[in-house]
């Protein structure tokens, strides 16, 4: 039966599909940090309050990124290059999502609005990262190898999402409003059609490893541009409504340790 949990299990399953697919996260992750890092440098003075939660949210990110590498040193496997067509937070640079890695660089202290920027492009990847990791938690939780770090990594993005949720209500609060409600509409917009083509492009390459049938691979494909036409048609909107998180200043401590995988 073609259902998510046995796909998943599939790619688990596989060895060189589970290289690709912890290839892919890791690296992710490993460049969510970076950005984050460098955000958290370059704050400005009147928002400098931001910088901790900023620099730990970066620590989050490379703990995941730690993770997934870890997992695959757990089975004796090596990353391989990510396939540029896979790379979801350079396509979304690409498309002008966020902070430009260019701005990053360089040593200028950013505005209000560009961490304002930086807070609606984490409202709207955090509410996709915090969906697929609440699947996984569902089918994997208690799995032996994967299910302590799915667990961490899902709570993480719970506490990211809650994050960029408050601070924007701030933001709004404080006179930002429409500036927020535009950018955000211009994120999730982006964001669907980005995460339309970077799953078109994993599940290609992953049917090539698993050597699914052409029509399974329809199949699929069919289902991802479904879930785009939904999506386009009124699921962005989910991406960008403000609400008060039940967990307040979620990223106000010190980010956890990453469980001992390896």
């Amino acid at each position: 039966m073609l259902s998510a949990k046995s796909l998943f299990q599939e790619i688990l399953d596989n060895d060189e599909s589970f290289r690709l697919f912890c290839s892919i996260a890791a690296s992710g992750e490993s460049q969510g940090g970076w950005e984050n890092a460098r955000i958290a440098a370059l704050v400005p003075d009147s928002e400098r309050h931001l910088a901790p939660k900023i620099a730990r949210h970066g620590a989050d990110e490379d703990k995941h990124g730690r993770i997934f590498n870890a997992l695959l040193k757990k089975r004796g496997l090596e990353p391989v290059d990510v396939p540029p067509e896979t790379d979801y937070t350079m396509l979304l640079e690409r498309h002008g999502i966020g902070l430009a890695h260019e701005k990053l660089k360089a040593d200028r202290p950013l505005t209000v609005r560009d961490v304002i920027t930086y807070l609606a492009h984490s409202r709207v990847t955090e509410q996709r990262a915090a969906e697929q990791m609440a699947m996984l938690l569902k089918y994997f939780a208690d799995h032996p190898a994967l299910g302590r770090a799915v667990r961490m990594i899902s709570a993480d993005e719970d506490n990211h999402l809650a994050y960029s949720h408050e601070e924007l209500l701030h933001y709004a609060a404080a006179g930002h409003a429409p500036y927020i409600r535009r950018t955000l509409r211009e994120c999730a917009h982006a964001e669907i059609r980005v995460h339309r083509d970077v799953s078109l492009a994993v599940m290609a390459r992953m049917g090539r490893i698993l050597g699914w049938s052409r029509a399974r691979s329809a199949l699929l494909a069919a289902g991802i541009h479904a879930v785009y036409a939904a999506e386009r048609a009124a699921g962005w909107r989910r991406m960008v409504t403000l609400r008060t998180p039940e967990r307040r200043d979620a990223l106000g401590g010190p980010a956890a340790a990453a469980p001992e995988v390896a």
